[in-house]
């Protein structure tokens, strides 16, 4: 403990006076999707072991990273619902009896990474729950209002948010994470609502990690670019993503998109990786479905974040078209029946993401240019090209036909149409229906 107090006290020195070093990224992240398990929902047993069974079926989908939503007992005092909110933690040391044991955990990990999946944790740094022991134990590790009580965030009324500026708190805190990559072999942490965490709490708490594990991965709840210069690997494109939903819904239009990435690509260091996604356990409980949000759009845009340079991420069930809002504090059972072809889908977009080294993550991704076309309110074309890999890809963003005429043929020679690898032809002029996509790649 007086080790890491040192530690805690020295990186916040360096980080407060010298420049940031940037993020080197686990070579494994470069060509992952990352997977959101809810543990709850997952099966009907509810438990690590139920969700063993799946792996298989996991790694047939082709994804890399597997994201566990909070494995923690669940706070009991002003607890919403009958089971409560993941992000409600009363010991940040222990597994959730709901899902098993810490046993139970360790061999689902281990089963993952046999089968090459590496396996983070959705960490809840901000606030624990009411009845946590520090509570009472450690009352001036909260913050309070005036009449002592710890105060409540938004409608958070479960839980007691934290005091940065208690030092021995910010201690326990990279001790408890550290325990669970010492315990239970986890590859990283997703960490929940980072923005409202100080930044030299994170420097610090990722230098310790990075002495268990060298490679271990970060990927923050935030659009905070200052998270992502020396701390964390990944980012959530939240901008994007409310971007692509008033797009679907035809409130805006292509330019939209093009100017948040812009500001992403100003905003943010250069090896930054945004996490794009259409769902996530967040807005299919609270905002909905991505058919509710996005419609006949939701397939084309779930194309389209495995297009752009970054992460993409799939939710529980989204694999099989999963059309319905997971209730967040009761048990609500995922059915596995696949609607609509999303099982191939999603197996051919991870397949063709890591056959394809222009689709790679920063900073070993391939270039992202615009492809000129005289539709541009409708129609986003534009290619990636790294080390003789290019992808052409050409997408109508609107409920209309569209008829597009480009500045040069697209895609040009050499290329096969995903995801059927048939020979494409070259062309000046394209129609395309609403919605409607159409995906080149070349490998010289």
């Amino acid at each position: 403990m007086k080790k890491l107090f040192l530690l805690l006290v020295a990186s916040t020195i360096l980080f407060a006076c010298g420049k940031p070093t940037l993020t080197v990224h686990p070579e494994w992240v470069y060509n992952a999707t990352i997977y959101e398990v809810n543990t709850r929902q997952f099966t009907p047993e509810g438990t690590f072991n139920a969700f063993a069974a799946h792996l298989p079926r996991l790694k047939e989908l082709g994804v890399g990273i597997l994201w566990l939503m909070p494995v923690q007992p669940i706070g009991e005092k002003d607890r919403k619902g009958t089971l409560g909110s993941y992000y409600s933690i009363k010991n940040y040391t222990e597994v959730n009896s709901e899902f098993g044991s810490m046993d139970d955990l360790k061999s689902v990990v281990k089963q993952a990474h046999d089968l090459g999946l590496k396996v983070i944790l959705d960490w809840v740094p901000n606030h624990t729950s009411r009845d946590h022991t520090w509570v009472t134990e450690h009352s001036d590790w909260y913050k309070r209002d005036s009449l002592g009580n710890p105060i409540i965030m938004y409608d958070w009324t479960d839980i007691a948010p934290l005091d940065y500026d208690k030092t021995e708190m910010r201690t326990a805190m990279i001790e408890a994470m550290m325990f669970w990559v010492r315990g239970a072999d986890i590859d990283g942490f997703r960490c929940d609502v980072a923005y409202e965490v100080p930044t030299d709490f994170w420097k610090t708490a990722k230098d310790s990690l990075k002495m268990l594990k060298s490679d271990i991965f970060m990927l923050a709840e935030a659009e905070k670019p200052e998270l992502n210069e020396s701390v964390f690997d990944a980012y959530y494109a939240w901008d994007f993503h409310h971007k692509m939903n008033l797009v679907a819904q035809g409130k805006e239009n292509v330019d939209s998109l093009r100017l948040s990435l812009k500001r992403m690509n100003d905003r943010f260091s250069p090896n930054a990786i945004p996490m794009y996604f259409t769902s996530n356990h967040d807005e299919n409980s609270w905002n909905g479905t991505e058919f509710e949000r996005m419609g006949e759009a939701a397939k084309t845009f779930a194309v389209l974040t495995y297009m752009l340079p970054g992460i993409p991420l799939i939710y529980s069930g989204q694999e099989v078209g999963l059309n319905r809002r997971l209730q967040f504090f009761e048990k609500d059972s995922i059915s596995w029946m696949d609607n609509g072809g999303f099982t191939d889908l999603y197996t051919s977009l991870n397949a063709f993401k890591k056959a394809n080294k222009a689709l790679l993550s920063q900073e070993q991704d391939g270039k992202m240019t615009e492809i000129v076309n005289d539709n541009p309110a409708s129609v986003f074309s534009f290619k990636r090209v790294n080390e003789g890999n290019e992808i052409v890809c050409v997408f109508n963003l609107s409920k209309e036909s569209v008829k597009v005429a480009f500045n040069d043929e697209v895609p040009g020679a050499g290329f096969t149409a995903f995801p059927h690898a048939g020979t494409a032809t070259s062309v000046k002029e394209m129609e395309l229906a609403p919605w409607e996509y159409r995906i080149f790649a070349k490998t010289s």
